[in-house]
């Protein structure tokens, strides 16, 4: 497996294995600390495409004054090793300055999505999302791009930018992967106590609730949302960000379910954000 620094050295690389090996290229943008989440996307990648590129690059764009970019979980060496095991080709790890140069001056804003769900409490989050995968598509030009469903507002604002930039790529959304006791996989899990991480397992009986209540035949925002409340309150210990039922695409509430809607939560476990969600039957 390669390890790529340049974005010229991927294009280069994308573009030889497209036209001179006729393979198909996936790629797996992630901010590394790779996890079994993380794993089957590349698994999922490496299955559908002839060649797979992961790129590692904390993202400095998509962090807030308060947030927790200098502390965010870095672990190269084993996230090499994670990806090469599960089929990666090459990995794509840039520096800040490589992806932003001195004087850049562009930034992608997908305007109304990005100010919806994690947009709303994390202002300019999905701006830098944008920004820093828009700049990922174009250098490595794959024709598949593997996301997983726990970041569902990500994905939103994700395909409507491919859609309205006209980029030549594919998003593949991937199911969330989960521990055994129901917790989504998500490399800021390590920041969390033994305490907090029986707290944080709050967020996955909320969504499991909304899934029950609509399986026994509710569709009523209202009902789903004040069912996870109540399952909040059981634990006071989380502050909840958000709860709410939304169109998938357009990240707009809605007052009714329907098959594809987004019933979807953020809640802060002690100092930590989680999110978690479900796409409904």
């Amino acid at each position: 497996m390669e390890i790529l620094r340049a974005v010229a050295e991927l294009r280069a690389w994308s573009r030889r294995e497209r036209k001179d090996e006729g393979n198909t290229i996936g790629l797996v943008p992630t901010m590394g600390a790779l996890h079994a989440g993380h794993a089957s996307l590349i698994r999922a990648a490496a299955a559908f495409c002839g060649r797979t590129a992961v790129t590692i690059f904390v993202n400095p764009t998509q962090f807030g004054p308060n947030e927790d970019f200098a502390r965010y979980p870095r672990s190269f060496d084993g996230d090499c090793a994670l990806a090469a095991a599960e089929g990666a080709d090459v990995v794509f790890a840039p520096s800040v300055e490589e992806m932003y140069p001195a004087g850049a001056a562009t930034l992608v804003d997908v305007e109304g999505l990005s100010q919806r769900l994690d947009g709303r409490s994390r202002p300019g989050h999905f701006r830098g999302v944008a920004t820093v995968v828009a700049k990922l598509l174009i250098a490595a030009e794959p024709d598949l791009a593997f996301f997983g469903q726990k970041d569902a507002a990500q994905v939103a604002v994700l395909r409507r930018m491919v859609a309205d930039l006209r980029l030549g790529t594919e998003i593949v959304v991937c199911p969330i992967v989960r521990e055994p006791d129901g917790l989504a996989l998500s490399s800021r899990n390590v920041y969390l106590s033994e305490e907090e991480r029986e707290w944080a397992l709050t967020l996955s009986r909320a969504v499991r609730q909304a899934e029950a209540l609509v399986a026994a035949g509710e569709r009523r925002a209202g009902k789903l949302t004040q069912a996870a409340r109540v399952t909040f309150a059981e634990m006071p210990q989380i502050r909840v960000d958000y709860i709410a039922l939304v169109d998938w695409a357009t990240l707009e509430q809605v007052e009714t379910a329907a098959p594809g809607s987004l019933f979807a939560v953020a809640a802060y476990v002690g100092a930590t954000r989680l999110i978690d969600n479900t796409v409904l039957p």
